[in-house]
């Protein structure tokens, strides 16, 4: 007899997932609080499991697809995104369920096969293409770049359950399920960790995606996807939306991040200056000192940030290792902030803000100002970051 048990979500569709509490990283992004591996099974004529699960998860995924139906019942296994944390377990389902049919995206049947020997032949599925589960239907819907080249949407139609593989997911472990037996603002955190460290180099795509889903008229009532809790609630899922399309388009709020590393406190030192004068220049000011903070935090607060200040010593001619490491994460998620700055102090030679500059430049940011000293600020040096904050202030006041 199973002791894990799958979650009713409607009135054909189970979670069979698994929850994951103990990782802490995904691929360089901090996950303070663990993950779920989302997983559904659809109590169709063909009984059909929508994902897998990480490896090291299949047992659990498999005792809660048996606390609902014998698994060796399953016909037809749907992959909506290749990604091995939702198909690492899919060769191990494969030989233990023993389905009829796998289905994936085009580009998801070349990549599982990349991933793994699959030991069976996998079908494609088009964009809008619809698979006849007997009783109900399931449509396939291309989302491709979101985040994958492989990923997909699937809808099923008679019950309005949309599956949106890693959109409007979180990394959160919980024994909750749903989003409306959460807080609103542990949702909204979790959403917005998870979109700013994963998602924001694809807003183009999630703009397009956003109006594709409204053009095709699905009406879903539920979403149901691949990580953190299925919403069931439209408010809340109303509310993600609002966060999603904000998120997309770039809206930036007035605040201004501050990212800066430190030898011998002087650059610290400048950094209190440059905030202050952004302060009173009615900015919401967030400062990140590398050494006690970790890229995925910055990362949450320069999602909504419409500039960034970023501050390092010299070291051996080069700017400090934990600031190179920061603009390295900032450029990949590719975050479009308008406006920066640069500051520090140097003993020598002082290269290290010629080269932050010139990774912002390569951002695409406008750099308002540049503050640097030898050794430690003097009363000037710290009249010009304090000024140069008030700069910055007085650019995003007038495109804000």
């Amino acid at each position: 007899m199973s002791t894990l048990d799958a979650v009713k979500i409607s009135e054909s569709v189970y979670w069979v997932g698994a929850i994951d509490w103990n990782v802490r990283n995904f691929h360089g992004y901090r996950t303070g609080r663990g993950t779920t591996y989302n997983a559904f099974l659809i109590l169709s004529d063909k009984i059909t499991l929508i994902d897998t699960v990480k490896k090291g998860f299949f047992g659990e995924m498999r005792a809660r697809i048996s606390s609902v139906i014998d698994p060796e019942k399953i016909d037809y296994i749907v992959s909506n995104h290749a990604e091995p944390d939702h198909s690492g377990t899919i060769v191990e389902a494969i030989e233990s369920f023993k389905p009829e049919k796998v289905y994936a995206s085009k580009m998801g049947v070349k990549a599982l096969n990349q991933h793994y020997s699959i030991p069976m032949d996998l079908i494609a599925v088009a964009d809008n293409e619809v698979l006849d589960l007997g009783n109900m239907k399931l449509t396939c819907i291309e989302t491709r770049m979101l985040h994958w080249p492989d990923s997909m949407f699937t809808y099923l139609n008679e019950e309005k359950v949309l599956f949106t593989q890693d959109a409007f997911g979180m990394h959160l472990a919980s024994s909750e399920r749903f989003g409306d037996e959460l807080p609103w603002n542990t949702l909204e955190m979790w959403a917005k960790s998870y979109y700013a460290n994963i998602i924001t180099l694809y807003s183009p795509h999630v703009r397009r995606l956003l109006e594709k889903v409204e053009k095709s008229g699905l009406d879903f009532r539920i979403v149901a996807p691949d990580h953190g809790p299925v919403w069931r609630n439209s408010g809340n899922f109303t509310k993600l939306l609002g966060l999603y399309k904000k998120w997309s388009d770039r809206k930036m709020d007035k605040k201004v991040v501050v990212i800066y590393d430190t030898m011998w406190k002087a650059t610290e030192t400048m950094s209190r200056y440059l905030e202050d004068g952004l302060r009173k220049g009615g900015m919401q000011v967030v400062s990140f000192s590398m050494t006690h903070s970790d890229r995925s935090e910055v990362a949450d607060e320069l999602l909504e940030a419409s500039g960034v200040v970023v501050g390092s010593s010299t070291l051996n001619n080069n700017m400090l290792p934990s600031i190179a490491d920061i603009l390295v994460y900032m450029k990949g998620l590719k975050f479009e902030t308008p406006y920066s700055a640069v500051f520090g102090s140097y003993g020598w030679s002082g290269e290290s803000i010629k080269q932050v500059k010139e990774k912002l430049v390569e951002m695409g940011t406008e750099v308002v100002g540049e503050v640097k000293c030898q050794y430690t600020p003097d009363g000037d040096v710290l009249t010009k970051c304090y000024e140069t904050g008030r700069e910055m202030a007085e650019k995003i006041n007038k495109t804000n």
